[in-house]
Parts: structure tokens; C-alpha cells; sequence
């Protein structure tokens, strides 16, 4: 007997959504991929109603409210990707209405309100999850492996990098990730939450205290321009991060490309090229991403086997944990948004380190 598929709706379909959630994650670009076996979109909404043809053309259903949304008894679950400061109401909203819950990164603005998520899940035996979808990467999953192994011998560095240009033009200068400050959508909240969560999992271990400065105003935005991290891991080693949203790259190929980490060894470097990035790895994408080691005399292009859709196994991921009645916890979302506001507390008080409490 076929298995129902697990239901979900999206508040917020702004490009992120439409793109990357829906055609990709929920496999809706048919020409791209094959229709989950295990999830399905039904509909969304959005306070904007210029995504309507958008979602209709991909046969969704347009609700005119979250209400709307939350009152429709098909629907398990619902992935929240609107602007940062309504996450918390929307995914209080989800719970409360009994229904399981996606949120786009950082889960809230504030660490009170990413705890009172999860009590409020824990309490109600609901999934909460977190689209750290970075995780899912075949290539930095390789990465991960190649440190676990010590295919470099041991690693006492890493540097990740996600730069690119935002807010150079008046309409992007207006969204809400460069034009207001409690949103925490500028490059450390938007960009430098996902550095933070990779640096972990390719080194295999916490983040124990950062330091972070602001770089130098190169644009008109009301976020900070840049900033450059410097991280300690509860195994002794440490490293970097540098997120900015005023470095042109030259465009979207060398932006994308650009992307990634290096890993330091006693023996070698391990390098990647747009793994840190929406791409997955399929071969149809505009940029394909590249994992090598570098021993000093010889570049080893490591092959990583399968690629997933990343987008995709994280809704996977979550419909798993419904059917199985093992509810995700949150708890990873509550930990990256501890980094990203202890980076902003130190970049506040002139790169002062701090301990991760």
C-alpha cells in the first residue's frame, strides 16, 4: 500500500522559494526533475501578490492568508521563507496550528524567540527544522570525509569564504537584507550563518568563541558591508570566515565560483570552488562545484559519487521524521543563530572575543 505523501505549504514565496523550494526542492521544474515520493507542495502564500502567477503555473494553490493557508486540513506542514524578523511569528503561527515547521536560516532574530520555537514544538510533539541546506552538499560531505580520514594529515585550519556584491543597485539597497539592521540579513546574518554551521561540520567539531570585525564601507546599505571572523573549535584548532555583500568578483560566474573553503593540513590543502552556494551538482547548473587536494606538487580532483538535490533532502529529511514520529528538535537552529549574534556582539564592541556560552 502507497504511503500518503506528507503535505506542505510555503508562507513567503519570494525568489528563494519560488526557485530553489519549490521547483527544486519540492520538485516542481519537471523538466529537471522527478515528482518526490514522499512530499508534495500544495500551496502558498505571500504578502506580495506579484508571485501568484508564479504559483499558479506550477499548479499550486494561491491562499489570500496565512490563515487561509494554516486552515486547510490537507496541509502537515509548512516551510517558512519569508523576510527574517517574521520568522517567529509565522513558524508561532505553524505550531500553534498543529502543523509541523521548515524555517528559512537564521531561524529567529532573537535567541529568547529561536527557545520559545522550540518549547513550543517540544511541547505540541511537532518537527521543527532548520534549512541548513549547505549540509546536504555532496561535495562538502566529501570534505568532511577527507578530514575525518586525514587525507591531509591533521588540520589545524580552515577558511571559508562567501563574498559577492548586494545593494548596489537602489531596489536591492531597499530589501530588507540591506536596509534594515534588526532584520540581521546582512552578510553575517544572511551569508555568514552558513559558514558558521559548515565550519562545524567540515571540521568536525563546535565553535567555541569568535572574534569579529567589520570591513571597511564600500556601500550606501544600512547593514555592514563585510565582516571577517576569526573562530576557535573545541578541538584546539581555528580558523576564519569572511562574508560580504560589496565584492563585485566580476559577476555571477566568478561570484559563484568563488564560494568555498580551504582546509589546511600537515600534508596537503583541501579546496573547494561553489560548494557554499545554492548548487547542488548537477550537471545542468551554470557553475559545477570542484573539490581538490593539494599536496604542494600534484591537484587530486576528488570525485564525490552521488548528488542530491540539496533543497529537496532537507524537506526529505524533515517528511522523514514526521512519518516516523521522531520530531527534529530545532536545536541546530537555536546553536547557528548563538554564532551569528555572538559575531555581531563582537564586531560591536571592536572584535572583542567572545565565548560561546
Amino acid at each position: 500500500m502507497t504511503k500518503p505523501k506528507i503535505t506542505y505549504g510555503i508562507i513567503g514565496f519570494g525568489n528563494i522559494a519560488l526557485t530553489r523550494i519549490a521547483k527544486e526542492g519540492f520538485c516542481l521544474d519537471a523538466a529537471r526533475f522527478e515528482p518526490s515520493e514522499e512530499t508534495r507542495l500544495k500551496g502558498v502564500t505571500s504578502r506580495s501578490q506579484t508571485r501568484r502567477a508564479d504559483a499558479e503555473g506550477l499548479g499550486l494553490t494561491w491562499y489570500n492568508s496565512i490563515d487561509e493557508l494554516l486552515g486547510d486540513s490537507e496541509i502537515d506542514a509548512i516551510f517558512v521563507a519569508s523576510n527574517n524578523l517574521s520568522h517567529f511569528g509565522h513558524a508561532t503561527e505553524t505550531l500553534q496550528a498543529g502543523k509541523h515547521c521548515i524555517v528559512e536560516k537564521p531561524i529567529t532574530t532573537t535567541l529568547d524567540d529561536a527557545i520559545q520555537l522550540v518549547t513550543q514544538a517540544k511541547e505540541r510533539g511537532l518537527s521543527l527544522a532548520v534549512d541548513h541546506m549547505m549540509l546536504k552538499n555532496a561535495f562538502n560531505r566529501k570534505a568532511a570525509e577527507l578530514v575525518k580520514q586525514k587525507a591531509c594529515g591533521e588540520i589545524n585550519d580552515i577558511s571559508l569564504h562567501i563574498e559577492f556584491l548586494l545593494g548596489a543597485k537602489k531596489e536591492d539597497a531597499a530589501s530588507w537584507r540591506c536596509s534594515n539592521p534588526e532584520e540581521k540579513g546582512g552578510p553575517i546574518g544572511d551569508v555568514g550563518s552558513h559558514c558558521l554551521y559548515m565550519a562545524e561540520f567540515l571540521m568536525g567539531s563546535r565553535i567555541t568563541s569568535i572574534s569579529c570585525v567589520y570591513t571597511p564601507r564600500t556601500l550606501d546599505i544600512a547593514v555592514e558591508n563585510g565582516a571577517i571572523m576569526h573562530i576557535v573549535f573545541e578541538n584546539g584548532t581555528s580558523g576564519s570566515i569572511r562574508a560580504a555583500f560589496n565584492q563585485p568578483r566580476g559577476g555571477y560566474i566568478g561570484t559563484a565560483r568563488s564560494v568555498g573553503y580551504e582546509i589546511y593540513g600537515e600534508r596537503g590543502i583541501i579546496r573547494s570552488w561553489a560548494t557554499l552556494h545554492q548548487f547542488s551538482g548537477h550537471p545542468d547548473e551554470p557553475v559545477v562545484p570542484r573539490l581538490e587536494i593539494d599536496d604542494g606538487k600534484h591537484v587530486e580532483s576528488i570525485a564525490v559519487g552521488n548528488i542530491i538535490n540539496i533543497y529537496r533532502a532537507v524537506i526529505d529529511e524533515h517528511a522523514l521524521s514526521i512519518r516516523e514520529g521522531k520530531p527534529m528538535d530545532g536545536s541546530d537552529a537555536v546553536h547557528n543563530l548563538k554564532l551569528v549574534l555572538t559575531a555581531y556582539e563582537s564586531a560591536s564592541r571592536g572584535g572583542k572575543r567572545i565565548a560561546i556560552a
